[in-house]
């Protein structure tokens, strides 16, 4: 990703918006009944999240942490990370007020 926690913030929260959609407006069109293919479908959509999160979260960190820059890799993890908890203490009060 890159070194901008916003960027790495709201690029998590647009993975999290699509992932829920498609799962939110997915399960009207799919067929009701039940087949293997539903925990195979959840844990490997799972899997794939717990990657992609991985990556945005941890990869530049994890960059400029090999480099030797290790206060830099904490800063940038922890600054993505306040910035996605107040993404999602907004997506929270929206659901409570709106």
């Amino acid at each position: 990703m890159t070194k901008n926690p916003f960027i790495n913030a709201l690029a998590a929260e647009l993975y999290i918006a699509a992932v829920a959609s498609v799962m939110f407006y997915g399960l009207r069109l799919a067929d009701k009944k039940e087949t293997i293919l539903i925990p195979i479908a959840v844990i490997s959509l799972f899997t794939l999240s717990a990657a992609v999160m991985g990556y945005i979260f941890l990869y530049q960190p994890a960059q400029l942490y090999f480099e030797g820059e290790k206060k830099g890799a904490v800063g940038l993890f922890l600054k993505t990370l306040a910035a996605f908890a107040c993404l999602t203490i907004l997506v929270f009060l929206f659901l409570i007020f709106f």
